[in-house]
């Protein structure tokens, strides 16, 4: 059952970054379903066009615009545009992000400056430039956070680095932007099937179902799932939430699931 009304969010406007593939395109397209206007940027300008073009598949009104989120100025000068456009914002999605699996003492001090700029200085930079066209009060800004922040993931130190700064930064901003009666909130996604980073993590069967025999809900979660986490996030059924990271992991983060990891050893029994 679907708890969203057709056209639920008609007449909003939503900005996505990082929105021309996978988890952040898949939640534009679920808000174009909705009825929303919806930009969104990366930094490819052939990729960011065809990504709009598969939003307005929705039927919806979409922008596509070319920026880096690791350039402040580009990144407020998209705001303006689509400010200019369609008017007040009311929620922003902040998911661009880099990632790729190395062990701390084979990354490079370049490639882990990398992943912090796209990733966490890229969400400051789209929320900061974000406040002067958000809608106030009544905008939710939601970024895309993930496990590793909160639990610790061999071969991801840049990545962990980066998600954890994003935690703090949500509950930071959360308290300062509340008083102006804006919302601000992190999903954070599980291991999420229909995307090219499960693919490449666990590109065989065995792979696959050895890391579905760990998660409690015994399965991948899906790109809707976490559309549908931000259309709540976004939504007045979640007005009076803020400053919360939001975990849509199929219980992942609780610990290791596995039979072998809930059988009690022999001398427990």
């Amino acid at each position: 059952m679907d708890i969203f009304c057709d056209n639920a969010f008609a007449g909003k406007t939503i900005f996505v970054a990082g929105g021309s593939s996978g988890i952040n395109l898949g939640i534009a397209m679920r808000f174009g379903a909705m009825g929303a206007r919806v930009a969104l940027i990366s930094r490819s300008e052939d990729r960011i066009a065809a990504a709009a073009e598969s939003v307005r598949g929705t039927g919806a009104e979409a922008v596509g615009i070319a920026a880096d989120v690791r350039d402040y100025d580009a990144v407020a000068s998209a705001f303006a545009q689509v400010a200019e456009k369609w008017g007040a914002i009311d929620t922003v999605v902040s998911g661009a992000a880099g990632n790729f699996l190395s062990p701390a003492i084979g990354l490079s001090a370049n490639a882990f400056r990398t992943v912090i700029e796209i990733d966490l200085i890229g969400t400051f930079n789209v929320l900061r430039a974000s406040w002067d066209h958000l809608r106030k009060p009544g905008a939710s800004l939601i970024s895309i956070s993930a496990g590793q922040a909160k639990r610790a993931i061999p071969f991801q130190a840049h990545a962990s680095a980066a998600k954890a700064g994003i935690n703090n930064l949500t509950e930071t901003l959360a308290m300062e932007w509340g008083p102006a009666g804006v919302r601000v909130n992190a999903i954070s996604p599980g291991p999420i099937g229909d995307t090219e980073g499960m693919a490449r993590l666990a590109p065989t069967d065995e792979e696959t179902a050895a890391i579905k025999r760990r998660i409690p809900l015994r399965d991948y979660g899906t790109k809707r799932d976490i559309a549908d986490a931000a259309l709540f996030l976004a939504s007045d059924n979640a007005r009076y939430i803020t400053g919360v990271t939001l975990e849509v992991d199929g219980g992942l983060l609780l610990g290791d699931a596995s039979a072998d990891a809930l059988t009690l050893p022999e001398r427990s029994r």
